[in-house]
């Protein structure tokens, strides 16, 4: 399961890296953002993405790995990947919208929240069944 999240997670990392690239030529800016607002967005959305899925496929991929039910951690896969789509939606828009940024960082953290609570709950639950 959790293969195909970091599969899904991977096409849009890469749609992201396209957004940098396109507006770094469309500007001409090889390093940083040039003082161009769309690429400064644009590179804070692929920046901000390859902060945050790291730590939810591998919470993810613990809870899998030590046997937890398949539904929860597709559970948790799903809101991981609206978290990022919501934020990067939100971060590309111009200001002062921030509606769809706030709930993906939102649903993002509850990912991340959720898959730690989950795996501290299985491993516990492991550890006192096998006493």
């Amino acid at each position: 399961m959790t293969a195909v999240f970091a599969s899904i997670l991977a096409l849009m990392f890469i749609k992201l890296s396209f957004n940098v690239i396109r507006f770094r030529r469309k500007n001409k800016v090889s390093l940083g953002a040039g003082g161009v607002d769309e690429l400064e967005r644009a590179m804070r959305a692929h920046g901000n993405f390859a902060e945050y899925v790291p730590l939810g496929l591998f919470l993810m991929g613990a809870l899998e790995l030590n046997g937890a039910p398949l539904t929860l951690v597709a559970l948790l896969g799903g809101l991981l990947v609206l978290g990022r789509y919501f934020h990067a939606k939100g971060i590309n828009e111009p200001p002062p919208e921030f509606t769809n940024r706030v709930r993906g960082m939102k649903l993002t953290f509850a990912a991340l929240g959720l898959s730690a609570s989950a795996n501290l709950a299985w491993v516990g639950y492991l550890v006192v069944t096998s006493i």
